[in-house]
């Protein structure tokens, strides 16, 4: 368990994260909730860890000390009541009653320099609360080697480190064709009205992204800038210009501010001020559009300044719907952030019934609750085909939609139809402006279909727009791992750990490839950062006994996938028989896969784990039962 447990409101995450990270590169082992995934056991998680830390910080900032943050309020009062309690403030808030009595440590304004007497008063609060001595933050320091990575393997793992740290300080120049959009600042004096100035930011990067010639930096990376000069910002995200803004919106009246900025010498190079009706927000995006094209002596295509995006609207009311959809799905992966992004899209077309993006998106978003949170096979089928009927009429209204295409390669994944899903997601790459999300998507079925000469380049690509966001770099190392080259794969998992040491996903790949290198005993260390059910390690864990000859508790590992997880980790259960040499086990684990639709079986044709099967007359077969795009496969 960790030492340190963050508890705040979902979403302040992104306020939360650098502080999360500050206390990581200190050495402390921190526990908060950004990487758990969704089912009904999250809240046991959430539980287990806040009982168990020794230090509890509490983030009260305007969304947590409200009437909204009552899980906030209860995780408060359990570590009160074990005296690990440690209040924060990052607003100017009062914590709610019964919570004053302690005063809260200030991060208000902090923007993520370890040397901040605001932050080392709370290291050292920190630390004295775990019986820890109290050291200064150091003057100069190299990349954090922390306790995680040490365990994922001894050298391996160090020299990896070692490695991304040099890839991470040796970036080209930036390049003058170049932009970052940062968030536009809300000056709106109402909190409520942040989706829209990141709304617009947003939409800002989707129409300069279609301007030829133009790299544009994702949102992720923009945002994790926030709060840097434009200078630093351009060094941080490797461009030659950055735009930003400010929003102010009554009633009566929106006014947005921009300017354009060169990234080197921090010198403006174009600004304007708008003061437009409330209903403008769309002109004024394509006005902005046009001017940054202008002063970067781009063109920009004429088709595009009639209409911001393609598969937009006019009507400034279902915009406005469309982006507080958006930004509930931005918020957190939960079933009722779905549900109440699909009323919100729903509005929208209720104004607009020719709003392609706002079909889309709610396609989207219905296939994200039948993926994430059917309760049944025939309601996922249900949410898929609604879903699947809605992308369908947004590509009728938006030919090149790359969101809808998107959504369809997600139905067609679902259903099994790997074929039909990569083609999807090759028209929805294809279309003009693509969002890094959607690019990263595509890189990640080709890394898992095997098609890995395409996958690098992807790779690439999303990590020259996405830079500072750490799932860029996965695509890389799922390719490597399908290339079965291991000690790489796990070199590039590592610098996704350098720039967020807490994440989960990249240990499995880590794992993985230690134990097909023979390296068990460093496995089985990595292993140890899931959780003690969770699948994959159970699966990986099952192999190593069996590879060491330890026949019962390969065999105690099978039944507990068996019994914790039924038919939902048939793939997983699979791999670990094919390993034991039970075939005919194995192959009843895969044919009930293919029942559940099980999509793990994405990985079936280049698979190191099932390469024990793979020779068995019955493998052909199966294989024929999958659609598979033609060319891969071992």
């Amino acid at each position: 368990m960790s030492d340190v447990f963050v508890s705040y409101k979902a979403e302040d995450r992104r306020r939360v994260e650098p502080l999360v990270e500050a206390l990581e590169a200190d050495g402390l082992s921190v526990w908060w909730d950004a990487e758990i995934g969704g089912g009904a056991r999250w809240r046991e998680t959430i539980l287990k860890n806040l009982e168990a830390a020794a230090c509890v910080i509490v983030i009260w900032s305007r969304r947590s000390s409200g009437s909204d943050g009552e899980f906030v309020h209860d995780e408060a009062s359990r570590a009160k009541r074990r005296n690990t309690y440690l209040p924060v403030r990052i607003d100017k808030v009062e914590p709610p009653l019964g919570f004053g009595e302690s005063q809260a440590l200030v991060l208000q304004g902090w923007r993520g320099n370890r040397e901040d007497k605001r932050y080392q008063a709370v290291l050292r609060a920190v630390r004295s609360q775990l019986g820890a001595p109290v050291r200064s933050a150091p003057r100069h320091r190299g990349p954090d080697i922390t306790r995680r990575t040490a365990l994922a393997g001894g050298a391996v793992a160090i020299a990896a480190a070692a490695g991304a740290s040099a890839w991470w300080f040796s970036t080209p120049a930036p390049a003058a064709t170049s932009i970052a959009v940062l968030p536009f600042e809300n000056l709106s004096g109402d909190p409520g009205q942040r989706y829209f100035s990141d709304g617009i930011a947003e939409e800002l990067r989707a129409v300069l992204s279609r301007i030829s010639g133009l790299k544009v930096v994702a949102r992720i990376s923009s945002e994790s800038v926030r709060d840097d000069n434009a200078k630093i910002a351009a060094r941080k995200l490797d461009v030659g210009n950055i735009l930003t803004g400010s929003v102010r919106r009554s009633s009566s009246i929106i006014r947005i501010s921009a300017q354009l900025i060169e990234g080197r010498t921090g010198m403006q190079r174009w600004s304007q001020d708008y003061d437009r009706g409330p209903g403008d927000a769309l002109q004024i995006e394509s006005d902005i559009s046009q001017q940054v094209a202008a002063a970067l002596e781009l063109q920009l295509i004429p088709a595009l300044a009639a209409s911001v995006v393609a598969g937009g609207t006019k009507n400034a009311s279902a915009h406005d719907y469309f982006l507080k959809a958006q930004s509930v799905i931005e918020s957190g992966h939960t079933a009722e952030n779905l549900n109440s992004a699909i009323h919100l899209f729903d509005a929208a077309l209720e104004l607009d019934p020719a709003y392609a993006d706002a079909y889309a998106g709610k396609a989207g978003a219905l296939f994200a609750l039948s993926s994430g949170f059917s309760h049944s096979q025939a309601e996922m089928e249900l949410l898929l085909s609604q879903a699947d009927r809605l992308a369908q009429r947004a590509i009728e209204l938006a030919p090149q939609s790359a969101s809808a295409h998107a959504a369809r390669s997600g139905v067609a994944l679902a259903r099994l139809d790997f074929k039909g899903a990569l083609s999807e997601t090759r028209k929805a790459v294809s279309a003009p402006g693509v969002r890094p999300a959607i690019l990263a998507g595509y890189g990640h079925l080709l890394a898992e279909l095997g098609l890995t000469g395409d996958a690098y380049a992807i790779a690439k690509r999303v990590i020259s727009l996405d830079p500072l966001n750490p799932k860029s770099y996965t695509i890389d190392a799922e390719a490597l791992y399908s290339d079965r080259l291991f000690g790489r794969a796990i070199a590039a998992e590592q610098r996704v750990l350098t720039l967020r040491p807490t994440a989960g996903p990249p240990w499995i790949v880590i794992a993985d490839s230690l134990l097909n290198l023979g390296k068990y005993q460093e496995a089985r260390a990595a292993y140890a950062h899931l959780a003690v059910d969770d699948a994959y390690r159970l699966t990986g864990e099952g192999i190593i006994a069996h590879r060491l000859g330890n026949a019962t508790a390969a065999a105690g590992a099978a039944k507990r996938i068996a019994q914790s997880f039924g038919g939902a980790a048939s793939y997983q259960l699979a791999q670990l028989q094919a390993q034991r040499g039970d075939h005919e086990a194995a192959f009843a684990s895969l044919n009930l896969a293919l029942r559940v639709r099980d999509t793990g079986l994405i990985s079936l044709l280049v698979d190191p784990y099932l390469d024990p099967i793979r020779g068995d007359r019955l493998f052909s077969a199966f294989r024929s039962e999958i659609n598979f795009p033609p060319g891969i496969g071992r």
